[in-house]
């Protein structure tokens, strides 16, 4: 699937002419339009599509947004209201690019979980996976750094809090701390460094993306069965059939993101970041943006000290380390079965486990109860157990479903069950 004669024949002598110089055309048809990818994609591989087309929104209205935003401590806030109130269509834009954070998240978690589900991530595409989970940490960089910038209440508590978590670290914290901040405390120096690398850091990401498509079309695109491609007969073109299946996931992804910027557009906010940021008054609950409320329930279930590790510097070496921890998933899953449509134990502790996280991200969001507290243990204790043991122990030992030889046969069994 990744190599092979391109069929592309230019038809005017404009094209021949821009071929022969810079082969654009050529590589844009090669790449999506007679790209042969497996003939049984679901739905499940639109998330892709669905992706690109938020980060082109996100960039897109950031620019303009940056256009009226003023980066100082005393008229950031003003600044994000004048945007609602007095530039042409600024209450659009900024609900587009505010909602279209929460929805960029949403597509990459399942996409990470379609990943996941189908071993996606097994050889020979552990880079294709590596650049993945690369491009989900600057997601959540440039979402963190995004929050602070209306320079509301949660906006400038969270940016204090979350900057706290590097002080843990024994030697080299309160410098990278400080680093951060631009000083000793969250202030004008921390909102200019952080309103450059919101900039910066969205056409990383997008260089990080064209590897990141690179490294698929190197190695061809897995699919719900996780057996290879074999022939011809088990492919199609990417234009239309993949195309089309794209589009009609994009469409209704859109038309619910379009629901949330019209008629519930501060629903997936929090309403104390409608109060301009006060160091004198400390919000009764501080809590992150929901797509990082996982992450935050982890770092609060560490309430013990272990060895010289204390409580705190275990909590942030407990959140780090969940991600982390997802560049090494090639190598945990022993199976040698890709996909859980063949695994029948691996399905189950799979589906546990996207329990298990919208478990913790309910945690992350409530006051730290004892209660909350202990179930955030074990949620936690799941989490790390099901790529530290379930994963290697389950390659070992499950005996999975009979295999189709081919993509084809697979799609001629579907058939005769339907």
């Amino acid at each position: 699937m990744s190599g092979g004669h391109s069929s592309y024949e230019p038809t005017t002598g404009l094209g021949k002419w821009v071929d022969s110089r810079l082969p654009l055309p050529r590589m844009v048809y090669d790449s999506f339009i007679a790209y042969p990818v497996p003939r049984n994609l679901n739905y499940a591989y639109t998330f892709g599509a669905m992706l690109a087309v938020m980060l082109v929104v996100q960039i897109l209205t950031g620019v303009v947004l940056a256009m009226h935003y003023v980066a100082n401590i005393n008229l950031a806030f003003g600044s994000v209201e004048g945007i609602m109130r007095d530039v042409n269509h600024g209450w659009l834009l900024r609900y587009l690019h505010a909602n279209g954070a929460s929805f960029f998240f949403i597509a990459v978690y399942l996409h990470i979980a379609r990943g996941l589900y189908y071993g996606s991530y097994k050889a020979p595409r552990e880079i294709l996976w590596i650049l993945g989970v690369l491009i989900y940490l600057l997601m959540m960089a440039t979402g963190f750094m995004g929050y602070v910038l209306p320079w509301g209440q949660m906006s400038f508590w969270g940016a204090t809090v979350i900057t706290g978590f590097f002080s843990a670290f024994p030697l080299v914290g309160e410098w990278i701390q400080q680093f951060l901040l631009g000083g000793f405390a969250v202030g004008q120096p921390t909102l200019n460094r952080f309103f450059s690398l919101h900039y910066l850091l969205p056409f990383v990401i997008a260089g990080v993306v064209i590897l990141h498509v690179w490294a698929l079309h190197v190695t061809g695109q897995t699919n719900p069965t996780g057996v290879e491609v074999k022939s011809k007969t088990d492919t199609v073109p990417f234009t239309p059939y993949a195309t089309l299946k794209d589009a009609l996931g994009v469409v209704i992804f859109l038309l619910a993101y379009c629901w949330f910027v019209f008629y519930m557009p501060n629903y997936l906010g929090h309403p104390d970041n409608y109060t301009m940021a006060n160091a004198l008054k400390t919000p009764a609950h501080i809590v992150p943006e929901w797509y990082y409320l996982p992450f935050y329930a982890m770092l609060r279930a560490i309430t013990f000290n272990v060895g010289p590790i204390d409580s705190k510097l275990g909590g942030v070496l407990v959140m780090f380390g969940s991600i982390i921890i997802l560049f090494f998933l090639p190598w945990l899953d022993t199976s040698k079965v890709r996909s859980a449509v063949y695994r029948p134990w691996y399905k189950l502790f799979f589906w546990l486990f996207v329990a298990d996280c919208i478990l913790l991200g309910w945690l992350g969001s409530r006051q730290p109860t004892d209660t909350y507290t202990l179930m955030a243990q074990f949620g936690t204790l799941y989490y790390f157990g099901f790529f530290l043991v379930i994963m290697p122990v389950l390659g070992l030992i499950e005996t999975p479903r009979r295999l189709p030889n081919s993509i084809t046969e697979a799609v001629l069994e579907k058939s005769a069950k339907a």
